[in-house]
Formats: C-alpha cells, structure tokens, sequence
C-alpha cells in the first residue's frame, strides 16, 4: 500500500490491486488563497468525503469515474472495505461546525483510518466501533479540529503503528492552526521525512509505534 500527502487533510491510497483512494481533496486556492495547495488532478476510484467544506470536498479536479462516498456505513470496492462513521466538527455535538466521517479502510491486511475534521476526543463507543488500526491520519492543529493534545489522546486511544499527522500550518496553509511540531514535541519515534508518499506492508509495519511526517506533495 502506498499513502500520499497531497496537504493539509488530503491523501491518496493506492493498494496493492491498483485500488485508488484519494480522501478529503481541497480546493486549491481557497478561502480567499489562505490554502494555497495544488490542484489534485490524480485519477480515483474512490473519493471519500469527510464533510462539505471546500477545503475537504473538493472533487473537480480528479480524474477518472469514481465513486464517492459521503455517507455513514459500510461500502465495499473490489478487496476493499471502507467504513464510514459518524462523528463531530466540534466538542459541541456538531452545534458550531456539524457533522464529520471518520474513514476507517481494510485493504491489503492493513487498517489506516482518517479522522477527517475532527473536533473532540473519542468516547469508548467511537474507540471500539474504529477497532484495531494500524495507521492513522490525525488532524492536529487545532481551531478548527482537535488539537495537539487532545490528538495525542485520540492516538493513544487507538494505539496505531503508525501516526501520520495532517491539518497543520504550512507555508502554504494561512489557517490560524499550528504547526506539526506541537504535536511532536517530547515525543519519542518521530521521523520528519522529506517525501511525501510512503509505502508500507503488513510486514514492514514498525514494532512500536512512531509518527512520520510527510512533505506535502502539491
């Protein structure tokens, strides 16, 4: 499997069948160019959509017939299994920002599921419905989601091999969240990569759990 950082929450998996998953695609230049990202033009089989704001959904840009899901439940493509569950913007129930998806997919004997936009720390019904993961893409820059220490919670939670932060300040992010090394700080296995796609197998997964930062591709 190989996992993409296009910036700020948008990603694209591509599993060993050659299934294209591209998740939360932004739209580049918006909120008057505070995001200033690239246009993801990629082809997909599938575009997941965490919530509809324009820096999580939109579509235009990507290539190809996919399918699109935006809904809560349980889908399946081929030799994947995508499970959709529901969740808040906000500590407030989704009173102030809505409703946010948490996107848990099952390919290649591996779990990597994307937290999309979320506002507030897991109960133990959120916990147990994700299960098991083996890779999670975490927003950690807060204001507009949970931020570094409420994501630091949320991955201890759920205990992943790997953590791959998202949803933070960059040069080419004028959001008023924080940078990724809130989130790193005093931490220990933090790898700061200078690419931007990793590619990992169930037998390649670390032994003990570590965050990896990506670039961002776009």
């Amino acid at each position: 499997m190989k996992i993409k950082w296009y910036g700020h929450a948008a990603f694209r998996v591509i599993t060993a069948s050659s299934v294209k998953i591209i998740i939360d695609p932004y739209q580049s230049g918006s909120f008057g160019g505070a995001l200033s990202y690239g246009k993801i033009s990629d082809q997909a089989d599938i575009v997941l959509i965490s919530h509809d704001h324009d820096d999580h959904n939109y579509t235009k840009d990507v290539q190809g017939k996919f399918t699109q899901i935006k809904k809560e439940g349980s889908f399946d493509f081929k030799d994947v299994r995508i499970r959709a569950i529901p969740s808040f913007h906000d500590p407030s129930k989704g009173k102030e920002r809505g409703g946010n998806l948490i996107f848990v997919i099952h390919a290649d004997g591996l779990v990597v599921t994307h937290m999309g936009d979320i506002g507030h720390v897991l109960d133990k019904g959120l916990i147990k419905g994700i299960g098991k993961i083996d890779i999670l893409l975490l927003p950690v820059g807060g204001f507009y989601t949970i931020d570094a220490q409420e994501a630091t919670r949320v991955m201890n939670d759920l205990a992943p091999s790997i953590t791959i932060p998202m949803h933070f300040k960059t040069e080419k992010c004028n959001f008023p969240i924080a940078p990724f090394e809130e989130f790193t700080k005093g931490k220990k296995d933090v790898h700061v990569r200078d690419i931007s796609e990793i590619e990992i197998t169930k037998e390649t997964l670390p032994k003990t759990s570590q965050i990896v930062v990506l670039q961002n591709a776009l």
